[in-house]
This record gives structure tokens, sequence and C-alpha cells, in this order.
């Protein structure tokens, strides 16, 4: 929005409220890799910086968002933390903190993915189990000996279960999301990803313009999309146990959907974040 903005020689100003460019990335998991190739990770006016099929790391990301500000000279404020937004007169008002900026239009261009959430029966759970969010888990050596639960199956929750399996007994609770019946690495199954399942089908398909995008929008909001790279052979083959939703908690345990209590002292909620915003 702001390469756009300002080839048009418009007044604007980019609100972060990270202290640098790029940290919401920054801060996730150190393993993370996007499931996007880098072909299509980039922005207008600058491809990103590496091999189209390849998959960027997420520190990778964020430097090429910083970079992409610097080079275009965009007026980015970082530190400063949006907490209202408002109308004002034919304009609104935008606060953070003490300050106050009007402007005549806004665009909220942050997403939904914001604030961690987590069951209420979350603070049920015994003290003495660790309890991270996906969103505050950087590696293996946050947890203590013993086993950890994953709670969502989605990619996240995959992914990482992939990862704590091999320092862990790990178990796998959620919903099956499905997941792209074909390898994304690899010189074939790259030209089908690249040129069918990208060029055609989401750019294309999966749309709100097409019938079958609309009908597919609300599926995907509320239970996310399918697995991308990992399989649930892979799972498996990393001694993954897949296991039904996290119903609730007995004794300071969690509790599956099937009455099963997992004696486990680790707890990763995969749960994804609150939704939306209520300030105008």
């Amino acid at each position: 929005m702001g390469y756009h903005l300002a080839r048009r020689g418009l007044p604007f100003v980019i609100l972060d409220a990270s202290h640098r460019i790029g940290d919401a990335w920054r801060h996730r998991w150190d393993s993370l890799r996007l499931f996007t190739p880098a072909r299509y990770d980039g922005l207008a006016g600058m491809p990103f910086p590496a091999t189209g099929h390849t998959f960027p790391s997420k520190d990778e990301m964020a430097d090429y968002l910083e970079r992409y500000a610097r080079h275009f000279r965009l007026p980015v404020r970082t530190g400063v933390k949006v907490d209202g937004l408002s109308r004002h007169g034919d304009g609104f008002l935008v606060t953070a903190g003490s300050q106050r900026i009007t402007a005549d239009n806004v665009v909220v261009a942050m997403s939904n993915y914001q604030k961690p959430f987590t069951p209420a029966f979350a603070r049920e759970l015994d003290p003495h189990i660790v309890q991270l969010h996906s969103k505050d888990y950087r590696g293996p050596a946050q947890l203590q000996p013993g086993g950890v639960l994953l709670v969502g199956a989605g990619n996240s929750g995959a992914d990482i279960a992939m990862e704590v399996a091999a320092t862990h007994d790990t178990w796998l609770s959620g919903r099956d999301v499905g997941h792209v019946p074909f390898r994304i690495e690899g010189l074939a199954a790259r030209l089908i990803m690249l040129r069918l399942v990208l060029g055609v089908l989401f750019h294309r398909v999966l749309t709100v313009a097409t019938p079958i995008g609309r009908k597919a929008r609300p599926k995907i909001l509320s239970q996310g999309g399918p697995l991308i790279r990992i399989k649930p052979r892979d799972l498996a083959a990393a001694g993954v146990k897949r296991v039904p939703r996290t119903a609730g908690v007995r004794d300071g345990l969690p509790v599956l959907e099937d009455g099963r209590v997992l004696d486990v002292k680790n707890v990763i909620w995969c749960t994804g974040f609150h939704h939306g915003f209520s300030w105008i």
C-alpha cells in the first residue's frame, strides 16, 4: 500500500507497533519457513531475492520487508501501537498512547493474528505443566523433560510437532484438516505447485470472485487450510501420535474428546488467534 501511495505522490504514514520492521516474522519459532515459494513472496516493485522455488525462512522474510521499506523510503514509524480508531469530523482520529493523528483516510493493514487464543480451560492445567502458545514458541529448549501435547493440528501444530518429536514423546491433537496430496519440494512438485496450485487454483479459482471460492472461504477461515509440506505419514514416521481434539481438563491434566487423559509435562497451544476488532 505504501509503495502505491508513494508512486502517486500522496502524503501518508505507516504505523508499526514493532520496534523493527519485520519483527512480526522474526518473533515466530526459529525453524519456521514460509509455505509459499519465494516467487510469490515479493511485494510490488521488488522481487523476493531468492531462487523462485525455494521456501524462505521467517528471518529472510523479515529482512526483506525491512529492505523493501528502506529501498522505497517508506515513512514507517516503528514502536507506535495504535489503540484506538474513531470518526473525527469528515475523517478519522487515530490514537496511539498519548499520540493523536488525524487523517482523511485510514487503511487497516494489520492481520487478525495479533492476540493468541487459548481455551478457557487452559488455566485449569497443573501449574507444573509448561504451557506455550505457538506465538511464543521458539524451540524445544523451552520445554521440560516429558511428553508434549500440541493442541491444534494445522500447519503450525504439524510443523512444531515434527520438531519436538525428535526429543520428546509427542501427541498432536485436533481435527484432520487434510493435506496437499503431493510433495511441494522436488522439481516435478514445484512445477505443479507454481503453475497449477498457486497460478490457477489459488489465484483464479479460490477467490471471493468465484462461487467455489466463496463457498470454501468460511471453512478455511474457521478451520485453517490443509497441511502444505508435512504429510500424515511424515508425522507417523517421526513418532508423532495423532489424537482427537482436546476437550478439557481433569485433575490438572488435558482430557481428549474420547475421554482419554494425557499425562504430559508440556502443552503447546496451536489454536490460532482472536479475530477481528471493534474500534470504529
